[in-house]
C-alpha cells in the first residue's frame, strides 16, 4: 500500500503483512499517499512552504502509478490545470499555503459554478502576505469559507494527525466526486510537517466513491440537470456527450442565462442546497465528556491535540471539562455543537488566529439564542498553543463564572 520505498530518504517502511503496512511518515507525505490511494491521477502544483513535500512526493508517485504531474507557473494556473483535468475525467488535486491559496480563489469559484470535482490542500502558515513562511497558523479558516465571491457553499476538512492526513485526503476526493464540488483540505504546518507512525490500510479496505456518469444517451444529456440529491451526473470531455461549460449563470444545458432571474435564483440555490441539504452525510466531528462538561473546549487541527491533553488533565484534577472537535469546519457541525454545549456554562476556543472559528461558534450560539460565555484563546506568533495554556484558561473561566 505504501508507495515510498524502504530505502527512500522520505521515510522508512516496515512491512507488517502483505495487506497492511506501518510507515513512519511526515504529514505531507501521508497526504501524497492518500491521494494515490484515492485514485488521484493528476497533480498540478507550485512549490511553497510548508506544502512543498506534497508536490515532491507526487512528482514521483504520479508517474509510477500512471498519473500525470506538472509544475505550473503559479497557483492560479494550478487551479486551472486541475479543473481542466477533472473535466477530462481525472481525479485531480493541488496543494499550497496561504499566499498561493489567495491566488487560487478565482478558479476555485469557477470550479464551484461549473461543479467540477477537485481537491485543494492548503497547509496553513501565518500571514497576511508572506507572513510566517515556515511557522504554523490556522489563518485561512474564513478564507476557505468565503474566499470566493458570491453566495456558495463549500466543504472544508481539518486533520489533527498524520494518519488523518492520509485518511481524510481520501475522504476529500470522495466528497468532491459525490457532490461535484471543490473540497478544501486544511491542515496546518504542524500537522503537515510532523512525523508519526501510520498504519496504512490494504487496498480492499479503502472505499472510493466513483464519479456519477450519465444514465441517458448523449442526445438526452443535460450536464446540470440535478438528480434527487441536487447533484448532476457528469460526463467527461471526449466521451461523446456534447455540453457547454461556463462560469456564468446557466441553465441545465450549461447555456448562459444571465438575464433570466428565475434561472439564476434556481441555480445558486441548488449549488448551495446540494451541500446544505446533505450536511448530515458531510459533517464529521469528535467529542468527549460533553454530557457533563461545565466548560467545553472547541479546537481543531494541531491545536486539538493540546486541547485533548488539557481536558484529560482537567478531568484528572476533578474539573468537568469536555472537548468538541469540528472535523468538517465547513459546513459547520452546528447541530452537533449545540447538543455538546448543552450542559456547559462557557466555551473556550483555542486557535492559531485571532478568533476566526470562535466567531463562527458565536454566530451559531446567537442564531439559536443560546447564551454561553465564549472565550477565544488566540496566538498569531507562529507558536503552538500548549496544553497548560488551555488548562489555565479553563480554570480562569470557571473562577470568573
Amino acid at each position: 500500500m505504501c508507495n515510498f520505498p524502504c530505502d527512500s530518504i522520505l521515510d522508512e517502511v516496515i512491512c507488517m503483512s502483505k495487506e497492511r503496512k506501518i510507515c513512519f511518515l511526515q504529514g505531507n507525505e501521508a497526504c501524497a499517499e492518500g491521494a494515490i490511494a484515492a485514485g488521484a491521477n493528476f497533480y498540478a502544483g507550485y512549490p511553497i512552504t510548508p506544502a512543498t513535500e506534497i508536490a515532491e512526493g507526487l512528482s514521483r508517485l504520479m508517474p509510477e502509478t500512471g498519473g500525470k504531474f506538472i509544475q505550473m507557473e503559479d497557483e492560479l494556473s494550478c487551479m486551472g490545470a486541475i479543473i481542466g483535468a477533472s473535466m477530462a475525467g481525472a481525479k485531480s488535486m493541488t496543494a499550497t499555503s496561504g499566499p498561493g491559496f489567495s491566488l487560487m480563489q478565482e478558479n476555485i469559484g469557477y470550479a464551484v459554478m461549473t461543479e467540477t470535482p477537485c481537491v485543494v490542500v492548503d497547509v496553513q502558515r501565518g500571514g497576511p502576505s508572506t507572513g510566517l513562511p515556515t511557522l504554523p497558523a490556522q489563518a485561512d479558516v474564513m478564507q476557505a469559507r468565503w474566499g470566493i465571491h458570491g453566495d456558495h457553499a463549500i466543504i472544508a476538512l481539518a486533520p489533527a494527525s498524520v494518519a488523518e492526513m492520509f485518511s481524510m485526503t481520501i475522504d476529500c476526493f470522495n466528497l468532491a466526486e459525490k457532490y461535484r464540488t471543490p473540497v478544501i483540505f486544511l491542515p496546518d504546518a504542524i500537522i503537515g510537517h510532523m512525523r508519526e507512525k501510520v498504519e496504512l490500510p490494504a487496498d480492499d479496505e479503502i472505499q472510493l466513491y466513483p464519479r456519477r456518469k450519465p444514465s441517458v444517451p448523449p442526445e438526452d444529456f443535460k450536464p446540470y440537470e440535478p438528480c434527487e440529491d441536487g447533484v448532476p451526473e457528469m460526463a467527461n470531455m471526449g466521451d461523446g456527450y456534447r455540453f457547454y461549460v461556463t462560469g456564468c449563470v446557466h441553465d441545465e444545458t450549461g447555456s448562459p442565462k444571465m438575464m433570466q432571474p428565475k434561472v439564476s435564483d434556481a441555480l445558486i440555490r441548488r449549488l448551495e442546497g446540494k451541500i446544505v441539504n446533505n450536511r448530515d452525510d458531510i459533517v464529521r466531528y469528535d467529542e468527549k465528556y460533553t454530557e457533563d462538561a461545565e466548560v467545553l473546549v472547541v479546537a481543531y487541527g494541531s491545536v486539538f491535540r493540546s486541547a485533548q491533553s488539557a481536558v484529560e488533565a482537567l478531568r484528572k484534577d476533578g474539573i468537568k471539562a469536555g472537548y468538541f472537535r469540528p472535523i468538517t469546519l465547513w459546513p459547520s457541525p452546528d447541530r452537533e455543537f449545540l447538543r455538546a454545549v448543552e450542559s456547559a456554562r462557557a466555551v473556550v476556543v483555542p486557535e492559531m488566529n485571532l478568533g476566526q472559528y470562535a466567531g463562527e461558534l458565536a454566530r451559531i450560539l446567537g442564531a439559536n439564542e443560546v447564551v454561553r460565555k465564549l472565550v477565544p484563546l488566540t496566538k498569531v506568533n507562529g507558536e503552538l498553543i500548549r496544553p497548560d495554556e488551555i488548562y489555565d484558561c479553563v480554570k480562569n473561566v470557571l473562577e470568573e463564572a
